[in-house]
């Protein structure tokens, strides 16, 4: 009985993490529209935050909702508290540091970069 107590209990852990935001794309981001402006995202672990240029914050409940390696390019998924469903797509193989921020009909929303603000051409170095 102790046993099936401690795998239950291990697989409900497992399950919570899962719903957490990946490692991968947590953290601060530097982010471009595709207009041009500039902004900053943060990804916690169950909260996604976007401050603008003027330093309004705007934040959301969200939960990872798939993963997907192809051709050694990540997507991750998201889904915010609102019902809104984005992709978090890493293009560069073993480049995480720069990646590209999709709505659920995959039209870019932000370029995204850890350290410097790129644009959505710079990503696949077109520019």
């Amino acid at each position: 009985m102790k046993k099936i107590k401690l795998t239950l209990l291990g697989l409900i852990a497992i399950i919570l993490v899962s719903c957490s935001g990946s490692d991968v794309y947590r953290g601060a981001w530097k982010a471009t529209d595709s207009q041009g402006a500039k902004y900053e995202l943060n990804f916690d672990a169950k909260v996604f935050s976007v401050t603008d240029s003027s330093g309004e914050i705007e934040s959301f409940n969200y939960t990872q909702n798939s993963v997907n390696i192809k051709n050694s390019v990540s997507t991750y998924g998201i889904q915010l508290s609102d019902g809104r469903v984005f992709q978090i797509t890493f293009p560069i193989p073993s480049n995480q540091n720069k990646g590209l921020m999709k709505d659920e009909n995959g039209v870019p929303v932000f370029a995204i970069g850890r350290n410097d603000y790129i644009a959505y051409d710079e990503l696949y170095n077109l520019k």
